[in-house]
Formats: structure tokens, sequence, C-alpha cells
């Protein structure tokens, strides 16, 4: 247990959550749209995907508070499915774009 609580401590001190997150899932929403969107809609479909990446963060903000107060273990694991689901969506649905033209890609969606 003491070990558990270090590990802990330490990843609030040296902001491992931010950092995680800013690396990991948090880029996400930005290099779809950057790498998958087709030219003659990528403001518009930019814009709507800013304002949903923004209205979900402040909903999880939102909500933080209210599930720890009900439950601190079932608050994290509601965010494990939730980064699971979004896991298997990514490996599923979001293509390798690595080497590819746009016209490529766009043809994987068709």
């Amino acid at each position: 247990m003491a070990l558990s609580l270090l590990v802990i401590s330490i990843s609030f001190y040296l902001k491992v959550m931010v950092i995680a997150f800013s690396l990991g899932l948090g880029a996400m929403p930005w290099i779809i749209m950057s790498e998958i969107l087709p030219i003659n809609i990528k403001g518009l479909a930019g814009s709507f995907a800013t304002l949903a990446n923004w209205f979900f963060s402040w909903l999880v903000t939102l909500t933080a508070n209210l599930l720890l107060d009900w439950s601190s273990g079932g608050t994290f694991t509601i965010y494990t499915a939730v980064c699971v689901f979004t896991a298997g969506f990514v490996v599923i649905w979001v293509p390798e774009t690595k080497g590819k033209t746009l016209e490529e890609i766009q043809q994987f969606f068709r």
C-alpha cells in the first residue's frame, strides 16, 4: 500500500496525468481533424469537432466531483471504460494515415 501511495503522490507532483493525456488521448481530435477531414469541409467540421471536444471536456469537469462524491472507485472505473472504448474505436474505425495521401484516406471512408 505504501508503494501505491508513493506512486500516486509522485504522479501528482509530476503532473503525470496532464502529461499523459496531452501525449495520448488529448491530442487525438486535433490529429484526426488535420489528417482525415477533406479540404472542402475542414473549416466547418473542424469547428464542430472543436466544439464537441470542449463540450465533453466541460462535461467531465462538471461531473468529476459529483462522481467522486458518489464513488471514487466507480468514478475511475467509468473513466477506464471510456478509455477502453476509445482505444477500441481508434483500432477499429480510425485508419492508418502514415505515408498515405488525403485521397487514399478518403477512399477508406467510402
